[in-house]
């Protein structure tokens, strides 16, 4: 049995600063903005002065993890390390925007026919401040939303926020215009229903991980039938593969051998097969020269 080395980077470590900037950015605006909530008694502004706070735990959730994520294990006992952390960030961030989206409509139905003043010049003024912060954050994340299920996590709360800006400066014309402030209350519901889905997304990706589901970019297939075609292998089974990280796929499979194939020769191939054809660069591969019984009686 033989493994490829672990990878010494990640892709959450390679964009920590990207986090550190954001984090800096969007907990000095939710000062103010909430602040300015408080004074206008607007709820689309006290919405995402909450959504905000939710960026503001995410963010430093996503930086935390990325430091865990890299520290030296000297238990013994982590032998995967604490890449999962990042998930776990995740994970955390999700339950943050199922929970600011369940309190904004909550909120709206408990001001449903109360007569509430709705001041519109802060909320066109914070809104519109609000709305550049979160592009320039936009615009920091989105070099690693890619790369990385922790700062994608970071990233789709900002842009989750960016709405919500956009939603409170739309709502500060339409109070400014019409003087009611049933359009506070209905864009406060819009910025809330988009938070909730843009968190059964995220939520979707960290469950499969968690379930160490295969990787969406890996197609089981056409690895059992690339390892196949390497010379010297008769046959794959037991093939299991699953992602610890964003950017870290890990994979386990047995290879029959055909009579009289180098065992080393077979396996230093295979694993250039799955590294340059797949991108799993940790492979655990057994050789076998016929289907062990253990194999075919395993149920899983």
């Amino acid at each position: 049995m033989t493994g490829a080395g672990h990878g010494h980077g990640h892709a959450g470590a390679r964009h920590r600063w990207r986090l550190a900037v954001a984090f800096g950015l969007v907990g000095t605006f939710f000062l103010v903005e909430l602040v300015a909530g408080l004074l206008s008694g607007s709820l689309a502004l006290l919405s995402d002065a909450g959504h905000m706070a939710a960026d503001v735990v995410a963010l430093g959730a996503a930086l935390v993890a990325t430091k865990i994520a890299t520290r030296r294990d000297d238990t013994g006992r982590r032998t995967y390390g604490s890449y999962r952390a990042e998930v776990f960030a995740s994970g955390f961030t999700v339950l943050l925007m199922l929970g600011m989206a369940a309190y904004v409509v909550v909120e709206a139905v408990r001001r449903a026919g109360e007569a509430v003043e709705v001041s519109s010049g802060p909320m066109l003024v914070v809104g519109s401040l609000g709305l550049v912060v979160n592009v320039v954050c936009l615009a920091l994340l989105r070099g690693g939303s890619r790369e990385s299920i922790n700062v994608r996590g970071a990233y789709l709360e900002v842009v989750a926020d960016t709405a919500g800006s956009v939603g409170v400066v739309l709502a500060g014309v339409l109070v400014a215009l019409t003087g009611s402030t049933s359009a506070d209350t209905l864009v406060a519901l819009a910025i809330g229903g988009f938070v909730a889905v843009r968190a059964v997304v995220l939520g979707r990706e960290v469950l499969a991980v968690l379930g160490q589901h295969a990787p969406h970019d890996v197609d089981l297939a056409a690895v059992v039938r690339d390892l196949e075609q390497v010379p010297g292998v008769a046959q794959v089974h037991d093939l299991h593969a699953w992602t610890l990280t964003s950017g870290m796929n890990v994979a386990t499979a047995h290879l029959v051998l055909r009579v009289g194939a180098d065992s080393q020769v077979v396996l230093g191939a295979a694993r250039a097969t799955l590294r340059e054809g797949h991108g799993i660069d940790h492979a655990t591969l057994q050789v076998e020269v016929t289907p062990a019984r253990e194999c075919h009686e395993a149920t899983w």
